[in-house]
């Protein structure tokens, strides 16, 4: 596989990609790409491979092993009980306002703190001065089976152009579970327009120039700190945002 792989780079080699293709086969090949990536990108962004950045698909590992695991790391899992447990937890004791837009009063909650973590879209705090940012949205149809097991695996990517879900999530396996019944939901990528939930930042040309001129406005909000997906217009794994978020509470806690 490692010779077959390394002579099909060699043979289609570009030496500076300039989009996800291009920069795709450079690592893998031809037959990989078509096989695995090129149909599961082309649903997942909703437009050819050949108009997407290269940089996109450098942060794809490529491993030649039979470690199935996504990531290198040497620890790998999910918070005991889930995230919103995790964040439930962080929370305690702490007066938390759901139902209240923010941005419908940004100068009463700015003053009311030293210091305002803002992890919404970054125009949207600006009242869209510049124009808005792209982004792609996610539809989810769930499904409760009558029966243990559907498919093994918390999670199973479908990379074919011609099946319309990207992938199937089972939830049970995120904690093994061992109830009787199990739920799974079929994830859709579909087009994002204002009011959408946004989930990935569309960092093509346009839009990241978009975004610098946002983010240089960001320097006169002294108090506020612009954080995550939206508040930097960057698609994040999730070890890495909350990497992030250590680093800047070190930096503004001292």
């Amino acid at each position: 596989a490692k010779e077959k792989i390394r002579q099909q780079c060699n043979d289609h080699y570009v030496e500076d990609p300039q989009n996800l293709e291009e920069q795709a086969i450079n690592l893998v090949g031809p037959d990989m790409y078509e096989k695995l990536i090129r149909g599961y990108t082309e649903k997942q962004w909703g437009r050819p491979c050949t108009e997407l950045p290269a940089f996109i698909i450098r942060r794809i590992p490529v491993r030649f092993t039979y470690d199935n695991n996504y990531f290198y790391d040497t620890y790998q899992g999910i918070p005991t009980d889930g995230y919103t447990a995790m964040v439930e937890r962080m929370i305690e004791g702490i007066e938390v306002k759901l139902h209240t837009d923010y941005l419908e009063d940004k100068s009463y909650w700015n003053s009311v703190a030293e210091k305002v973590v803002y992890s919404g879209p970054i125009d949207a705090y600006f009242d869209y001065k510049y124009g808005v940012l792209g982004y792609r949205s996610l539809r989810f149809e769930t499904e409760v089976l009558d029966m243990p097991d559907y498919q093994g695996n918390a999670v199973v990517n479908y990379t074919d152009r011609e099946t319309p879900f990207t992938r199937i999530i089972e939830h049970k396996h995120f904690e093994f579970g061992t109830q009787p019944k199990t739920i799974i939901s079929k994830e859709y990528s579909m087009k994002w327009q204002l009011g959408d939930e946004p989930y990935y930042p569309i960092n093509d040309r346009k839009n990241n120039g978009l975004y610098q001129k946002y983010k240089a406005l960001t320097e006169s909000e002294n108090n506020v700190i612009f954080g995550g997906r939206l508040g930097e217009y960057k698609y994040y794994d999730m070890d890495k945002v909350v990497g992030v978020a250590f680093r800047k509470a070190r930096e503004v806690l001292g």
